[in-house]
């Protein structure tokens, strides 16, 4: 898809310090704003988490829970999160680390969210 575009719409077939300086400010500023815009429930589950948004290819939400409990805890409130993260892009993923050595990481899209309501 990308040999398609004409030259001046391809990416850089190298990046600069620049860019990745550039790409670490983007993040920050999505991190900080996507936080804002989770309600007082989803803030608190995530403060309990370790988690960043990272923008390589696709937009992703990638939370690490610390255990059990608090795994439970980010599923059960997985779509009001999704919803906060939909606000920046319709096609962001959301990965959910487990506490390690308690199964695989839980993916999904923002755009399935709507079939993760019940879990609420």
């Amino acid at each position: 898809m990308l040999s398609a575009l004409p030259p001046d719409d391809r990416p850089p077939a190298s990046t600069s310090e620049l860019d990745a300086t550039l790409r670490r400010q983007l993040e920050a500023s999505v991190n900080k704003h996507f936080f804002e815009t989770c309600d007082g429930v989803a803030q608190s589950t995530l403060m309990e988490c370790g988690w960043t948004v990272t923008s390589t290819d696709t937009l992703m939400l990638v939370i690490h829970c610390r255990d059990t409990a608090t795994n439970r805890r980010v599923l059960n409130r997985i779509a009001k999160i999704a919803d906060a993260l939909a606000q920046f892009s319709r096609t962001a993923k959301i990965r959910v680390y487990p506490p390690e050595g308690e199964g695989s990481p839980f993916d999904m899209r923002v755009d399935e969210r709507s079939e993760y309501r019940g879990c609420e």
